[in-house]
């Protein structure tokens, strides 16, 4: 995946300045991902973020979630499938994109959506790879595991080689090392964001970990880690190699090393790119159809997504249906506006995943036995009662009192005309407003701050009073303690 998105985050957003950009990315995606550990410590079940909002929160929140998903990795197989494209195209020194707008023509002129021309390639591969995901899990992961091995041997190469033939007077040159300013680093982290996504792997693994309070959070901040430091030295090799406004967006490395003149590297790199974004779009192929028959099988989507196939055991109209239609992404769209739709779902689904993970701290004992037998029955209010198979443990504190005000503002206005955990449910929906609004103003109206402007002054007291607000009314209330299950507060314990 990270092979998808250096192009775009170098030459259109960060210059050399990508190197922190990912370096920011990472430390969101640790964040992110220890919301993530402590959802799946909190809620033992197997599955997504779609998943542990659905029993959580509720049928609404899941299926925006849900969509979410979905969106990430429908659009994500499409621009994977466009850099699978670039990197043949670039292997031909651009022959099959030349003989297509010969051939066939242009599909417009200087677009930021729509594609120059139709890729053709790109709608093949999309098509062989959900051919293959209907084939079943076992040869797809076979497949993956060795496209990844040769992955792994040629990034090694592409880092040493990188360093090897680097000029330092591409960071100093050509707008220094931060081109586009401070703030296109801050705008390319929002985008290589996606690139950190495999951490949903380990966070949703809790029920197979033997300690999953430590080494759920242990073994998610380590991968990060070294996967950060990863794509710090292949982008600083890359930046190094050639100037950013030389980066090829479809195809960065191996167009950077043809620049150079390197020809052996530029295939050796070229062709182990194709290993590795085929590994990316065997991933966002694998998991879009079975988000989408999970959905199905909840009633969120049509009952007919949801069917297997007896021989394989796939999900094959959802694969159909959905493979169609990233295969017509893939065909239409540029590699850019792909990647930054992508990015959006991704941004969206984990604030909703952390938010979500504020609202349990706070739901009431009742609302929150997510672990007991199936054929007892949790929906009564003093159903509190925990038992073998519950993820409850009695605390010293009355469990009476989770989500409710503390004693003392019992009498407090407004807040005491809430059922016990909806005040915070509000609290949290209300600051995330805030804060987005708040960053909207600063943003855009950071101009007219800078004039003194009477009005945009006083949008950033009055979201900045929301916040606090916010906060203040969450904190009043008593949290949920009664879970002996790693929080992401305790991360700082365990380092």
């Amino acid at each position: 995946m990270f092979m998808l998105f250096s192009g775009t985050v170098v030459k259109d957003l960060a210059g050399p300045a990508a190197v922190l950009s990912y370096v920011f990315a990472g430390f969101a995606a640790i964040l992110s991902a220890l919301c993530y550990a402590e959802f799946g410590a909190r809620i033992p079940k197997a599955g997504s973020a779609y998943s542990y909002t659905y029993v959580a929160i509720g049928e609404l929140w899941a299926f925006m979630i849900g969509w979410n998903i979905v969106l990430e990795h429908l659009i994500g197989s499409a621009s994977v499938a466009r850099a699978w494209s670039g990197a043949i195209d670039a292997l031909c020194n651009g022959a099959i994109k030349q003989s297509t707008l010969d051939n066939v023509g242009y599909l417009s002129h200087d677009s930021k959506w729509v594609s120059e021309y139709p890729d053709f390639i790109a709608m093949t591969i999309t098509i062989l790879i959900y051919s293959v995901i209907a084939c079943g899990a076992k040869f797809t992961i076979r497949l993956n595991t060795i496209f990844t091995m040769f992955n792994c041997a040629v990034i090694l190469f592409l880092i040493s080689a990188g360093f090897a033939f680097a000029d330092t007077r591409n960071w100093s040159e050509h707008g220094g090392f931060f081109p586009k300013g401070f703030g296109g680093a801050l705008a390319g982290a929002a985008t290589c964001f996606y690139a950190y996504i495999g951490f949903e792997g380990i966070a949703v693994s809790g029920e197979e970990a033997k300690n999953p309070e430590k080494s759920i959070p242990m073994a998610i901040v380590t991968s990060l880690v070294i996967v950060t430091v990863v794509y710090v030295l292949a982008t600083t090799a890359l930046t190094l190699i050639v100037p950013y406004d030389s980066v090829d967006l479809s195809a960065a490395f191996p167009a950077a090393f043809a620049l150079r003149g390197i020809t052996w590297a530029k295939y050796i790199v070229g062709f182990g790119t194709l290993f590795g974004i085929t590994t990316s779009l065997l991933g966002s192929a694998f998991s879009l159809p079975r988000a989408v028959y999970a959905m199905a099988q909840d009633g969120l989507l049509f009952e007919s997504l949801a069917y297997v196939w007896p021989k394989f055991q796939t999900p094959v109209v959802a694969i159909a249906v959905f493979g169609s239609v990233a295969a017509l992404m893939a065909f239409l769209f540029e590699i850019s506006t792909l990647v930054e739709f992508m990015s959006i779902g991704t941004l969206t689904a984990y604030t909703m995943v952390s938010a979500c993970v504020i609202v349990l701290r706070y739901l009431p004992v009742y609302k929150c036995q997510f672990k007991l037998k199936p054929e007892e029955d949790v929906s009564a209010p003093d159903s509190t009662s925990p038992n073998e198979e519950s993820s409850i443990i009695k605390k010293s504190k009355s469990q009476d009192d989770f989500g409710r005000l503390k004693q003392n503002l019992r009498s407090f206005p407004v807040l005491n005309k809430f059922e016990p955990g909806n005040a915070v449910m509000l609290a949290t929906f209300l600051l995330l407003v805030s804060i987005v609004c708040l960053n909207a103003t600063l943003i855009f109206g950071w101009s007219y701050l800078q004039e003194g402007s009477w009005w945009a002054i006083l949008l950033v007291i009055v979201f900045v009073v929301m916040v606090v607000t916010c906060y203040l009314a969450m904190v009043a209330h008593e949290k949920n303690d009664a879970f002996l299950t790693f929080q992401a507060r305790q991360f700082l314990y365990l380092c």
